[in-house]
């Protein structure tokens, strides 16, 4: 005897199907709840303005957690005194930033009364432009590489984007496995006859692996913004130069190179804005030493506002108000730059 007929027996994609039709019932339900007053404030509003309603959570989320604590550091900024609530803080003006900006030489920290906060400052700037250079210098050229006709090229690039996904303090954990003095490399070194290196010991050892660790661990992001921009070039304009038998490093100054300007500037303004403000990598990498070699800015509003014994919010305040200045001066400098040289 022959089992029951196959249309009664359940299909794969019927199973799939309604399963699908479950997932999606309470959305379906929400929708039909929503539906009536969406179309009654759409009435009383207009069409037009129904663009501001669905904003209204990203404002209310960006209002909450980035603007009002902006509002709070600044006026903690201008508050003296140890207490947390500002309503607890006496006005102080411009004190805290007077306290911060009274040098004698500001090239010369130990001038400065608050020296800590300017030696992050050279600190910061010196890693800065070795860690943007580098890490446009290196994007660049792995982009360009990766967007050859090259075997493996899938392969490459995920490798290259893995240490992105990584979390920061994990970068920096297994690279100080590797460098401390009993670590991967000095045995590699010993092994080859060499005698071991203090890295974390010698101030221009401990920046210079600040600065690699950074690119090491960024790098495959700004190469994916790059690479991107280079996909997004016509392969018509590199037919026309190769049929001129135009050199490849022209090729590279007059096409690839302007084309992908705005996706430099996007580059440049994104590392200056993450090196200016790393703290996690280098801080459990070095913690800022040896002594105040490694100190960053950010570094230092940490400790002066939550690590020190007399915790100084209005301090530390201060100094960030002043890193998010500069920030945002030097990124509309970059713009006016690259529209300028668009025009």
């Amino acid at each position: 005897m022959s089992d029951a007929p196959t249309a009664a027996r359940p299909q794969p994609g019927m199973a799939a199907g309604a399963l699908a039709r479950v997932a999606v019932l309470p959305v379906g339900l929400a929708l039909r709840v929503l539906d009536p007053p969406m179309r009654w404030l759409q009435r009383a509003i207009g069409v037009r303005r129904m663009a501001y309603v669905f904003l209204l959570p990203n404002f209310a989320f960006f209002g909450l957690f980035v603007f009002l604590p902006i509002g709070i550091n600044i006026v903690f900024s201008v508050t003296g005194g140890t207490a947390l609530f500002p309503s607890e803080r006496p006005y102080v003006g411009a004190e805290q930033f007077a306290y911060l900006f009274d040098c004698g030489s500001y090239l010369d920290p130990s001038s400065c009364r608050e020296d800590h906060f300017w030696r992050g400052v050279a600190n910061t700037t010196k890693f800065v432009v070795f860690q943007v250079t580098a890490m446009v210098l290196f994007s660049l050229i792995t982009a360009l590489v990766l967007n050859m006709k090259i075997r493996g090229r899938g392969f490459f690039r995920a490798v290259y984007f893995f240490p992105v996904l990584l979390s920061p303090v994990v970068v920096a954990l297994i690279w100080k496995w590797i460098l401390q003095r009993d670590g991967l490399l000095n045995a590699a070194i010993t092994t080859l006859g060499g005698q071991k290196i203090l890295f974390f010991v010698d101030p221009g050892w401990a920046m210079f692996w600040a600065v690699f660790v950074s690119v090491w661990a960024h790098m495959g992001f700004y190469t994916l913004i790059l690479l991107a921009g280079l996909q997004a070039i016509p392969a018509d304009l590199y037919e026309a130069a190769e049929m001129d038998a135009t050199p490849r490093w022209r090729v590279l100054t007059r096409i690839t190179l302007p084309l992908l300007w705005p996706n430099m500037i996007v580059v440049i303004v994104l590392a200056l804005i993450k090196g200016a403000q790393t703290f996690d990598e280098v801080f459990v990498l070095t913690g800022g030493g040896p002594g105040t070699a490694t100190l960053m800015v950010v570094q230092y509003i940490y400790e002066t506002g939550f690590a020190s014994q007399v915790q100084n919010f209005g301090l530390a305040a201060a100094a960030s108000v002043v890193l998010g200045l500069v920030l945002f001066v030097l990124t509309l400098l970059q713009f006016a730059a690259a529209r300028r040289k668009e025009i």
